[in-house]
Parts: C-alpha cells; structure tokens; sequence
C-alpha cells in the first residue's frame, strides 16, 4: 500500500441529502495506516481539523442535519471536544438549544480498546439533569468520543435525545446504536475499514503504522 495516498470515494454513493463530494474535499482524506482512538486500526484517515475552518461551506450540510435532529426534539446539544463540538456549536444555534461539551479526560491504556474517557466540567452537569440531549458530531467512525459522551451525559442524569453526526463511517457505531437503541440521524453513511491491532492486515504486512492526532 502506498502510504499517504490521498483518498477519494469511487463507489456510486447514492445520496441525494449532501454532495459527498465537495464535503470531503474539506478534510483532506487520505490512504495509509493509521490508529484510531478507539485503539482500531483504519487504512483511512481525515484532517477533521479542517472542517470549520470556514464555517460557511458546511452550512448546507449543517442545515439538513439540524432539521433533522429537530424532530426529536432537543433541549441541550452536545459535543466532544475538539471538532464535534465545533459542529455541536452550529448545531446549538441554528436550533437555539444550550450548548455543553464533554473533554477527553484519559489517554486510556496502549492496546486497550476504548480506553479513552470523556467527561462533562462539573459545572455543566446540571445543565443536562433532566433534559433531552442531543449529542452532535461532525465525522463518527468507531465513536470514541461519543460513545464517552453518552456514557459521561447518562451519568448526569440527561435523557439521550439522538445522536447526530453529518457522515458515520463503517458499522461499528452503527451496531452501537442498534444495540443502545439510540436514535442515529445521519446525512450519509459509508463504508471504512476498522481492524483490531492483532487482526490488522497492514500490521501482517509491516506498513508502518502512523499514529497522527486522535480520530
């Protein structure tokens, strides 16, 4: 494999909700082998980083995934520090909810799969006892940080509206969310590669591993 090949999707994608398209253009996909923080490895990865840099661009995206999360009527939205919160943010405005986030708090163990623990600041746990929180992302995969958001919020006494993420990637979250009854609102789901360490084909093969920010 060749690593940082840059990346594109080449299936017929079959979305008529977002141009796929012009909105991975936005994070710089890319080829290679990469670990995930939920301790998966991928032969995939996107510079999240850069999907607010202008938020205008994802504002139709936004838009649709806000309608969207409305109906099931939210009183909080939330997201994971850093880039799902950024989107959380937009998300709050647009539907004029209040505006938590939770923080990764534990780098978890080498080898442990999600291991990493997000938290909610004691001071805005008692903005979601009680209340319908949506828990907003811009990109899931394996779900990491949603997933330490749920359980974070869930221990704050907040009742899990839905989960909102403008792209889900793979299955693994979307196995979460059936097993977890949560309801999953979506602009586009997509197929992606998740290997456990030992059951990696790229490791099997000695392709360097890159371990770039968390994902």
């Amino acid at each position: 494999m060749s690593v940082n090949k840059p990346f594109r999707y080449t299936s017929q994608l079959n979305c008529t909700s977002m141009n796929a398209e012009n909105f991975f253009s936005l994070i710089n996909g890319r080829r290679g082998h990469f670990l995930y923080e939920s301790g998966y490895h991928s032969d995939v990865w996107f510079d999240l980083e850069t999907l607010c840099q202008r938020p205008t661009l994802i504002r139709s995206f936004l838009l649709e995934l806000c309608s969207d999360i409305a109906a099931t009527k939210p009183e909080v939205i939330c997201g994971a520090l850093i880039e799902g919160a950024f989107v959380a943010l937009l998300t709050a405005m647009e539907l004029q909810c209040q505006f938590v986030y939770t923080l990764r708090v534990s780098e978890g163990v080498a080898g442990q799969m999600f291991g990493v623990a997000y938290e909610l600041p004691a001071t805005l746990q008692k903005v979601v006892l009680g209340k319908r929180v949506a828990v907003v992302n811009d990109v899931i995969s394996a779900g990491s940080a949603v997933r330490g958001t749920l359980q974070s919020l869930s221990k704050a006494g907040a009742e899990i509206a839905c989960v909102g993420s403008l792209v889900v990637l793979g299955d693994s979250f979307l196995e979460f969310a059936e097993q977890q009854s949560l309801s999953l609102r979506t602009l586009l789901k997509l197929p992606n590669n998740l290997w456990q360490p030992s059951l990696c084909p790229l490791c099997a093969a000695s392709v360097p591993l890159q371990r770039l920010a968390v994902q």
